[in-house]
């Protein structure tokens, strides 16, 4: 069987199709404006700038952050996590994070740990990717600085308990960094209710906004001391070799992709009901668990909360096969490998090889999640006999 439709199924790496008002929103932008914001006194400029602080102030209002100043754009989730871990950390540092964690979190980490400026403990997870709270929070000492706790895990989807772990650590002296790829847009996201310091998330998956885009939250209490990890052209003091002291400004040196937020603005209007959003992805994410653990010979992997993430596996056929032969056959776009995630497969038993992950997002049919559940049941039964 072969299908000329594309099916798509890999939100958890962005999500597709963006909306036309995004679309438009950009286009609109760069045709009427196109011009840099904040590097000028004209009224084009002014009004890219006016763009830039809407945007600014609608994540403001979405996370519950005490003020826009807290909120920083990057371009991309990476950058903003790497602006996070580079303000807070100082050498000899000790930091906590989970298996659960993506690259983007690990890397940089794991780079400061090989210089021998930090010491870091990781704390593994289950079989579906959740990270015991208990455990979590017995790693962390009084001297640890910095907690990372992602708010899902990209593999499986699994909701971590953040705000359990933030509730311990405003008792202490440490930190707390949440990354929130998988869930801003999803679900409510407030840095209130979940106890961080400090929260980062792109614009291009969840919440419809296009790639290049992504925010950084960091707490009133941190602006003084928070330090910069890329310098340059602010537009503003430009007389001083030093970085502003303010925010965010501190931490958004160069030009922003003021067409990319244009875009991102425009996808923010449609994040106002958040819990009927995460009441939606709560209903596709049960279809889509439920269809897949009803094949025979299927290894699934997955959280049981609102995200429409799941990892599955079949003994024999290499997670690239699988997905090549549903592309091929089925026109079924879906994420195989190990999804920049290098710790958790250890944990979930999928180490070397990884996964097939199948993302779907709250705009997903039934119809096309009965096709997916179809089509991976049709290979399943080739590769078992059954």
């Amino acid at each position: 069987m072969s299908s000329e439709r594309r099916f798509y199924f890999d939100h958890a790496a962005t999500s597709w199709p963006k909306s036309e008002k995004v679309m438009h929103a950009m286009i609109d932008f760069m045709r009427d404006c196109g011009v840099a914001a904040g590097r000028g006194g004209y009224r084009s400029a002014v009004e890219a700038d006016q763009l830039v602080n809407l945007t600014r102030k609608k994540i403001a209002a979405l996370i519950d952050a005490p003020t826009p100043s807290c909120v920083s754009f990057h371009a991309n989730g990476t950058a903003a996590i790497n602006v996070g871990i580079h303000g807070i950390i100082r050498e000899g540092d000790h930091v906590v994070v989970s298996a659960a964690e993506h690259n983007s979190v690990l890397r940089p980490l794991d780079d400061l740990v090989s210089k021998g400026k930090l010491r870091l403990t990781v704390v593994p997870v289950s079989q579906q990717g959740n990270v015991d709270s208990e455990a979590f929070i017995g790693a962390i000492h009084p001297d640890t600085r910095l907690a990372v706790l992602t708010h899902a895990s990209n593999v499986t989807g699994a909701l971590q308990p953040v705000s359990e772990v933030g509730r311990h650590l405003r008792e202490t002296s440490t930190l707390l960094l949440c990354d929130a790829a998988q869930t801003f847009g999803a679900i409510p996201v407030s840095v209130k209710d979940l106890g961080v310091d400090l929260l980062a998330a792109p614009g291009h998956k969840c919440s419809g906004g296009p790639l290049g885009t992504a925010f950084l939250y960091v707490a009133p209490n941190l602006h003084e001391d928070f330090q910069p990890w890329v310098l340059g052209g602010t537009g503003s003091q430009s007389e001083s070799l030093k970085m502003p002291k303010e925010m965010p400004g501190k931490l958004e040196p160069g030009n922003l992709n003021v067409p990319a937020i244009a875009g991102w603005c425009a996808a923010l209007s449609d994040l106002m009901d958040l819990e009927s959003r995460r009441a939606q992805n709560q209903v596709v994410a049960t279809m889509l668990r439920d269809g897949l653990r009803s094949i025979e010979g299927l290894e699934v992997y997955s959280g049981e909360g609102p995200l429409p993430v799941v990892s599955v596996a079949i003994d024999g056929l290499p997670p690239s096969d699988f997905a090549a032969i549903l592309d091929s056959e089925f026109g079924i776009e879906v994420r195989s490998g190990l999804h920049c995630a290098a710790l958790i497969h250890s944990c979930i038993g999928t180490q070397g090889v990884g996964t097939l992950r199948v993302s779907a997002s709250a705009m997903t049919t039934e119809s096309d999640i009965r096709y997916v559940v179809d089509a991976v049941r049709q290979v399943a039964e080739e590769m078992t006999g059954s």
